[in-house]
């Protein structure tokens, strides 16, 4: 058998066996379950005491478009993205959308603002029409805590 031969059987040979591998692991659930046996980002734990919450609007208010959101921390210290320390995390707001995977970095879109400034405030255009805002906190990975520190999702109506 030629040497180009039995170079090419041997890489098919390592390739097979990686695939084969492939299929024995596990894989984490895409709909962001923590149930999953193996999850694809470190997760920050939180604190018991934790909690975040929108100061102003309140649930159920017509406002007018651009809207003053307002955000509450409790036993949490806000810091910027990046930031590594025990007890600290950063906002992000979810506009008109649900909860993303907790084992995954919290998306950047139209739907899910970063503040990984620290910022506690923030000013958004919206649409005539009911809107849906909740916070969630992420740590400086950007992904929720280990028990996600989120608030109760409010709706609005944009006049």
């Amino acid at each position: 058998m030629s040497h180009k031969v039995i170079v090419l059987l041997a890489g098919l040979a390592v390739l097979l066996l990686a695939c084969d591998s492939a299929q024995d692991q596990p894989a984490t659930a895409a709909s962001g379950s923590t149930s999953s046996p193996t999850s694809v980002a470190p997760r920050t734990p939180a604190p018991t005491n934790a909690r975040v919450f929108i100061v102003t609007p309140a649930n159920g208010d017509t406002v007018s478009s651009p809207v003053v959101v307002q955000f509450g921390l409790e036993g949490l210290n806000v810091a910027p993205a990046g930031t590594y320390e025990p007890e600290t995390g950063h906002h992000h707001l979810l506009i008109d959308t649900q909860l993303p995977a907790v084992d995954l970095p919290i998306p950047a879109d139209e739907n899910h603002i970063h503040f990984g400034k620290g910022q506690t405030e923030t000013v958004i255009e919206l649409t005539p029409g009911p809107h849906t805002l909740q916070l969630l906190v992420g740590d400086g990975n950007h992904v929720p805590h280990q028990q996600p520190i989120a608030s109760e999702t409010i709706t609005i109506t944009v006049e």
